[in-house]
């Protein structure tokens, strides 16, 4: 791949999916994986609760594995909650749930990213309720100069055939981190052309929780009986938890904010 595309010299880039993430992680000094529908919203949902949260690609036999040497919970798909199964990557599930000190959400899209960066790299989840604050964290820690550059990836979903699907949601959560961290890094940032362009549609957007319930990927969910998942996805700016991931697990981060 060209070198070009890792939009060298400036301070915020932007790229889409698990590839565009480990391209950018190759120079950036943090990764900001955004997945609204549905894995770093309910990230966001779980480690201001207090858990420590291990991301996994896949819903498999691995998975399950992966959860017993962590001794964790094993979140499961939305239709196959119950009883003994009451964690899930659906927000609204794990806010019913039970507290899990320790739980593992597998998902291709979100949790693919999250292990895209070497050690060297911060890996910061963040979503619609928690961008804003999210760029005043990543402002205060530094990041966002060319010195110190910062890769925002949109997740976007798959096509049947695995293809990577661009989701608006994403775009848009994607666009929201950029606008703040550009306003509370001022004088420190530059903004690549591509992450300049998504923050420009998140702020032109008269009103981004109705464009995301109106969107593909909110229908598709609202038509399969998961409203509560897209509620909880669009409650805007409503978590001031920055979940950063350490030691395998996302956690609640500390530092300073710019404001």
């Amino acid at each position: 791949m060209r070198e070009d595309f890792l939009q060298s010299g400036y301070g915020i880039r932007f790229e889409w999916g698990p590839a565009g993430a480990r391209h950018l992680a190759r120079e950036v000094s943090c990764l900001v994986v955004v997945d609204v529908l549905s894995f770093t919203t309910s990230v966001s949902v779980a480690v201001e609760a207090g858990s420590r949260v291990f991301p996994h690609p896949w819903r498999d036999d691995t998975a399950t594995a992966f959860a017993e040497q962590r001794d964790a919970r094993l979140a499961v798909g939305r239709r196959a909650v119950g009883p003994d199964t009451p964690w899930s990557l659906s927000p609204a599930a794990l806010r019913r749930a039970p507290f899990a000190a320790r739980l593992v959400l597998p998902s291709p899209n979100g949790s693919a990213i999250s292990a895209a960066a070497d050690d060297t790299t911060r890996v910061v989840a963040a979503c619609l309720r928690n961008a804003t604050t999210v760029g005043a964290w990543l402002a205060g820690q530094g990041y966002g100069s060319a010195e110190r550059p910062v890769g925002v990836i949109a997740a976007g979903e798959r096509w049947p055939d695995g293809s990577l699907r661009p989701a608006l949601e994403d775009l848009l959560g994607a666009g929201a981190v950029v606008a703040s961290l550009d306003i509370h890094g001022t004088g420190r940032t530059s903004l690549s052309p591509e992450a300049a362009t998504v923050a420009t549609a998140f702020t032109a957007s008269p009103d981004v929780a109705a464009d995301v319930l109106a969107s593909a990927s909110g229908r598709e969910l609202i038509d399969g009986g998961f409203p509560e998942d897209v509620a909880i996805a669009t409650e805007m700016d409503a978590s001031t938890v920055v979940p950063v991931l350490v030691d395998g697990a996302f956690v609640a981060a500390t530092g300073p904010l710019t404001y």
